[in-house]
């Protein structure tokens, strides 16, 4: 198949992570037999830098006609201070939003060769296989904002819809899963949940009878993923709460340089990134970790191009390459030699199936 996929570098390490994948994205087009048009646009700080813009109207076109996103990291200091007029981020949440897509899939699959990388217990993280389904367009992140010297408000808000289409979302993965959904709020203190957890009732008991729910709050949820993280199938969670609790839960496998995402609303096309961020103190050193890049274009292949066959090919050279030990510094054991970013993805490539 032909495609054109739209490829946002950004800051930091964000342009050595998206070169290890897509330096994996041709190799499984030459492989496949596919033709993939790759577009390398400005966007976040960088994009500030040139354009004075995170967002600057032509990368916008140009990820708008594209079959999909493929996004590296953004932000970093030079672009953080308090009266910066416009920050990376902005670029971010408007991308999200002009794109439509409203529901962020953040996959935590413990990799038995990595079991002793997590700062936790083998036997607590042994079998972990969970997904976070995190809204993405609404919440505090989107509300109304007002600062001065002396107050600052951040407006969170849900409408029904928003939730109730989050949920089918969640609900629909569960299905296909083990058919059990965790739903995350704050009910006892916040009417944003409040109104969550009886839409998320509803939309489950009425639309996926088959599907067990639970509920739990947020500060409940934090605990028992580092307490019983096996016992977790499907989470979905508001904007800012599954922000937090996939970075918590990136431990959970050993590093957040492992974890993939995928941004998806109601067309094929979606933005797919990992979600650690551009790690300034280390880059343009060829140390960071591709591997969340890596599965990012796995998802990529799977949910916007339809080729599944592929997502499960690339998917499992990179878990081969783990388990032969290709590992960056963040998870090399002591002793022992780090591959640098293009090594790591050069031994996923090298494990893809051969040339017809």
């Amino acid at each position: 198949m032909r495609a054109r996929i739209a490829v946002l570098p950004g800051d930091g390490i964000g342009p050595e992570v998206i070169a290890g994948g897509l330096h994996c994205l041709r190799a499984v087009a030459e492989r496949f037999g596919h033709g993939f048009e790759l577009e390398e646009l400005p966007f976040g700080g960088a994009a500030i830098d040139a354009h004075g813009d995170p967002l600057p109207p032509a990368t916008l076109a140009s990820c708008r006609a594209a079959d999909a996103v493929l996004l590296g990291a953004i932000g970093g200091p030079k672009w953080s201070a308090p009266d910066v007029p416009v920050r990376p981020e902005a670029g971010l949440l408007k991308l999200r939003k002009e794109l439509g897509v409203y529901a962020n899939l953040r996959p935590v699959k413990v990799h038995p060769a990595l079991a002793s990388a997590s700062p936790l217990k083998p036997e607590v993280v042994e079998g972990v296989d969970l997904v976070f389904v995190r809204e993405l367009t609404g919440g505090i992140y989107f509300g109304e904002k007002s600062r001065d010297a002396v107050r600052a408000t951040d407006l969170c808000v849900y409408t029904a819809a928003e939730i109730e289409r989050i949920v089918r979302a969640a609900a629909r993965l569960a299905r296909s899963r083990r058919r059990r959904l965790t739903s995350i709020d704050k009910a006892n203190v916040l009417e944003t949940s409040r109104l969550w957890r009886a839409v998320c009732q509803r939309v489950v008991e009425r639309e996926f009878p088959d599907v067990t729910l639970e509920h739990q709050l947020v500060d409940a949820a934090a605990m028992h993923l580092i307490h019983r993280p096996r016992d977790f199938d499907v989470l979905v969670t508001e904007n800012m709460f599954g922000d937090i609790l996939t970075d918590e839960a990136s431990m959970l496998a050993g590093s957040l340089g492992l974890l993939p995402s995928a941004s998806l609303g109601e067309g094929r096309r979606g933005v797919y990134e990992p979600i650690h961020g551009s790690a300034p103190d280390i880059a343009g050193r060829g140390v960071a970790n591709p591997y969340g890049t890596i599965y990012s274009v796995a998802l990529l292949l799977e949910h916007s191009l339809g080729l599944t066959a592929e997502a499960v090919a690339l998917g499992r050279a990179a878990d081969a390459a783990l388990a032969a030990g290709a590992l960056t510094v963040d998870l090399v054991p002591a002793g022992a030699r780090a591959l640098t970013t293009r090594e790591a993805a050069e031994a996923v490539v090298n494990r893809l199936p051969p040339l017809p």
